[in-house]
């Protein structure tokens, strides 16, 4: 196994996370709450949801401040300091009343409460998810809005394909950008009818696991980066629950790093998944959820979908290679990131190690309870 090493120069640091879901109950919480309605066949109020985690864990003080829900989460990005910070935001931001027919859940948050992000120095929303257009075109349309009025940039969804696909530029003065490509799969539950066109809103939605595909986005790739570019891909792909990594999502992945990608992000899973590092390029196949209003709902205890981690790459900025990786493990608890106790924190290196043996990877803890991966020489082995 290889040692991270410290790049020669100046690195770029990235904060990346999987599944960032404001909506719903979180959105309760918060100062500026939506009318709390559902649609869904076993909730019909968002403030069920709070209940349901008031009942397990204890009482949520209501309003919080908009940096409550990032808890320790902020001394972390305080002690990192990553260049960019990129999450997926997995829920409409809008008071549209369009929920979309025949979907069981609907996700939203309020613009009012756009300050949650802000808190934490988000730089880029990936909004290429199956919740985005929970509450139709209107809504769509207005999280744009509102997330762009806020100084947020985002990728993924765009009122045509070309807007839909164009990628997020994150400037980093004197030292290049880094580019946000973002896709979503039917697989995580993204309807075919929400893909953007030439005349309608939509998401950049990826048809399958082609090289067909793999040429599309390589040229999009090319169209876009520059020198001194780092290329990431955002993908929302899989089902929620099971560490298993499709062949063709590892094939489709390398593909991708053949191709330009640098970092692939991948999410959807409620819980991580195995990481790869290939030709020095980072592979995240599923990040887990980072913050949720799950807490009290049973049904996937084996999984500890609660445990969650703050993924900080650094890059060597003049070619994209891998550096090292360390990742802070947390726990969703009152709606909030809190700090990893040492032994949830051994559960998560345990799990990684674990799920890493096939893609040439071990993640350990270190003494300052934070996990740092360790990976083959150049890469793992091809399949």
């Amino acid at each position: 196994m290889t040692s991270p090493v410290a790049p020669a120069g100046p690195a770029l640091q990235l904060f990346l996370c999987g599944d960032v879901m404001t909506g719903r109950g979180i959105d309760q919480i918060l100062p500026h709450p939506v009318p709390p309605h559902l649609y869904e066949p076993y909730m019909r109020s968002a403030l069920g949801y709070v209940d349901i985690a008031e009942r397990a864990t204890g009482p949520i003080g209501r309003p919080v401040e908009f940096a409550y829900i990032w808890g320790d989460a902020l001394a972390e990005l305080e002690r990192a300091r990553p260049d960019a910070r990129i999450v997926n935001l997995e829920t409409a931001v809008t008071v549209a009343e369009d929920a979309w027919p025949d979907k069981g859940i609907h996700y939203r948050m309020s613009p009012a409460n756009l300050g949650c992000l802000s808190a934490a120095r988000i730089d880029c929303c990936v909004l290429a998810n199956n919740h985005v257009l929970d509450w139709g075109y209107r809504g769509l349309a207005e999280t744009l809005r509102a997330l762009h009025d806020a100084g947020l940039r985002t990728a993924g969804a765009g009122h045509s394909a070309a807007a839909a696909a164009a990628p997020a530029a994150i400037e980093l003065p004197g030292r290049g950008r880094v580019l946000v490509f973002a896709l979503a799969m039917e697989s995580s539950g993204v309807p075919p009818e929400w893909a953007a066109d030439a005349a309608r809103a939509g998401v950049n939605f990826l048809d399958d696991l082609s090289g067909k595909s793999v040429a599309r986005i390589a040229a999009q790739i090319g169209a876009a980066k520059r020198a001194g570019d780092i290329v990431l891909l955002s993908i929302h792909w899989g089902g929620n629950w099971g560490y298993a990594i499709p062949t063709a999502q590892r094939s489709f992945a390398r593909a991708l790093v053949d191709a330009g990608v640098d970092v692939l992000h991948g999410h959807s899973s409620h819980h991580p998944k195995g990481i790869e590092v290939y030709r020095d390029r980072l592979i995240l196949y599923g990040c887990g959820d980072f913050l949720n209003d799950y807490e009290g709902i049973r049904g996937h205890e084996s999984f500890r979908p609660e445990l969650a981690l703050m993924y900080f790459p650094v890059l060597d900025p003049a070619t994209g290679r891998l550096m090292q990786l360390t990742l802070a493990p947390m726990q969703i608890r009152h709606f909030r990131a809190n700090r990893a106790r040492e032994e949830d924190a051994r559960v998560l290196a345990e799990l990684l190690s674990r799920e890493g043996r096939a893609l040439g990877t071990q993640v350990e803890l270190r003494p300052d309870g934070r996990l740092a991966l360790r990976w083959g020489e150049g890469g793992s082995a091809p399949a």
